[in-house]
């Protein structure tokens, strides 16, 4: 009897062998679970559209933070790339109190324009957003104010270049004289 069953059937049956009722119920739900997992994780032939491929090669992002497949599709034998990469629920919440939907993209075209003709190239940007990703993950939250990764983003400017902090600041704090210029600049010189 015991051999029909999966380990994990083995383990739940000795952790609940009174209430054998739940774990029949238990079971039924992981069924359903595996089910939903397996018709997700196919992936269609991008020519034929048919449903089973066999993956040829695996390699992970030098960073893990994506994995990259080659597959082949066993109708049409032809071979695609599919990338795998970690989607992040998180909401950042405005000055006005609406939410929005984290968006990596905005805060490399800011600092993109920040660090506009400066001696800084598209992979060490692409580095700094990272980076300030990790930091907001790390922080545990599902919800983050504006600014606080406006503040994070500048933190990263001040150590990466001066002219494009201070060009960071002027629009991320409103600058609206060129006192204020000077007041953040006089910091920047302690």
């Amino acid at each position: 009897m015991l051999n029909r069953f999966p380990y994990r059937y083995k383990i739940l049956w000795f952790l609940s062998w009174k209430t054998q009722d739940i774990v029949f119920l238990y079971l039924e739900v992981t069924n359903v679970k595996k089910e939903v997992i397996q018709r997700s994780v196919k992936m269609r032939c991008p020519y034929c559209s048919h449903a089973e491929s066999k993956v040829m090669d695996k390699r992970d992002s030098p960073d893990s933070s994506s994995i990259k497949r080659r597959r082949e599709c066993l109708k049409c034998s032809k071979r695609f790339t599919t990338y795998e990469n970690f989607q992040i629920s998180l909401s950042v919440i405005k000055k006005d109190g609406s939410k929005q939907e984290f968006d990596r993209e905005k805060i490399l075209l800011g600092m993109r324009k920040a660090c506009e003709k400066r001696p800084i190239s598209d992979e060490m940007l692409a580095g700094m957003v990272d980076d300030i990703e990790s930091d907001i993950l790390n922080k545990g939250k599902k919800e983050i104010p504006a600014r606080s990764i406006g503040d994070i983003v500048m933190k990263k400017l001040k150590k990466t270049d001066d002219v494009a902090y201070l060009r960071f600041a002027s629009v991320y704090k409103e600058f609206n004289d060129p006192k204020s210029f000077e007041e953040e600049l006089g910091k920047l010189k302690k």
